[in-house]
């Protein structure tokens, strides 16, 4: 089985999860472009409850930029997706996707391997979360 994203637990309260997050990914260059609160999407379009899902789209625009002009096809691949979810009380799964495993999808090996220094950055970004 593939995986598909770095992932790991912290003990910490949901807002200040996020908050890490986004600090990590800046320092690792990357920006946060969206941010979607899944569970208040789910509710409001559905009337369902889901445990609090925080999605932020995370992209660095130098490695988007390489990948862009390599294959222009990446375009549907970006952002980088970063997932804080409430697992329990005071525990949150930050999950951050892992650029190879993206890239594998498009069959071109010179992506795959540009990725692989996106996966450093977001390894080290999660690290620091």
């Amino acid at each position: 089985m593939t995986t598909i994203n770095f992932k790991r637990v912290i003990n910490d309260s949901f807002d200040h999860v996020i908050e890490r997050a986004t600090k990590a990914l800046a320092a690792e260059g990357f920006g946060i472009l969206t941010r979607i609160d899944m569970h208040s999407k789910i509710k409001e379009k559905t009337g369902k409850e889901v445990i609090p899902t925080v999605i932020l789209g995370a992209c660095n625009p130098n490695l988007a930029y390489e990948a862009y002009t390599a294959n222009s096809d990446v375009a549907s691949l970006l952002p980088c997706n970063a997932v804080i979810r409430e697992v329990a009380p005071g525990k949150m799964s930050v999950e951050f996707i892992k650029p190879t495993s993206m890239m594998t999808v498009l069959g071109d090996a010179k992506l795959t391997a540009l990725a692989a220094e996106a996966d450093a950055k977001i390894e080290r970004a999660l690290s620091n979360a």
